[in-house]
């Protein structure tokens, strides 16, 4: 199978979570969460305080915290 570019048709119907760790070495600016949720089914959307590219590494009781939440919330 191969890959395609996602286009406007395309839906992933799981429940899914989105955790946003802000702090990266780089800034490539946010996400707009209505572009997410025209491909994704957003059950969870949580901005982190702190934490970057690595969340397990940098922040991970925050990132447990947030997987558990979801996975609690279903």
């Amino acid at each position: 199978m191969v890959p395609h570019a996602a286009n406007h048709d395309d839906f992933v119907a799981v429940p899914t979570r989105f955790a946003k760790f802000s702090h990266q070495l780089a800034d490539e600016g946010d996400i707009p969460r209505a572009w997410l949720e025209r491909l994704y089914d957003i059950q969870r959307w949580t901005p982190m305080p702190r934490g970057g590219h690595f969340p397990a590494a940098e922040a991970p009781e925050l990132l447990a915290a947030d997987i558990a939440g979801f996975f609690g919330a279903l």
